[in-house]
């Protein structure tokens, strides 16, 4: 991978690019089972430019809650080729209502609510990290 490539494609990086354009995110990459559970529950806040990147190891049905979570955010769920399949807007925080995303998805991005719509973010834009597998990658690094 070139110097380039690999300041493109960090592991605490999420590229996501549509018809708005492009943006970066800094992400916290959770991909284990007990990361996942906490996600970004207890936070009082969250910088514009940051998320958190949920990675699960096969493709599979994905729902989300936000007990214990203090900010509002936005959902993104995707699947295995870095494709928006779903975006949930704005999540109500301290419900614990299950937010289905779908089936068939590999990660979820969730960023601060209101911000994809803000930015343009849309169902079919694509994600780009390494975490994707770069044979079924739409946007591969």
């Amino acid at each position: 991978m070139s110097a380039q490539a690999q300041v493109l494609c960090s592991n605490n990086t999420v590229w996501v690019r549509g018809e708005f354009g492009q943006v970066r995110f800094s992400v916290e990459v959770a991909d284990n089972p007990q990361e996942r559970a906490l996600g970004l529950m207890h936070r009082a806040e969250m910088p514009a430019s940051a998320g958190m990147l949920f990675v699960y190891p096969t493709p599979q049905s994905i729902s989300f809650w936000m007990r214990n979570t203090l900010i509002a955010l936005d959902m993104i769920f995707v699947d295995p080729a870095g494709v928006i399949k779903h975006i949930h807007h704005r999540a109500e925080p301290m419900n614990d209502a299950a937010i289905f995303g779908g089936d068939g998805l590999t990660h979820v991005l969730e960023i601060n609510g209101g911000l994809s719509q803000m930015l343009g973010i849309t169902v079919g834009s694509q994600l780009r990290h390494p975490t994707f597998d770069p044979t079924v990658a739409a946007w591969p690094c």
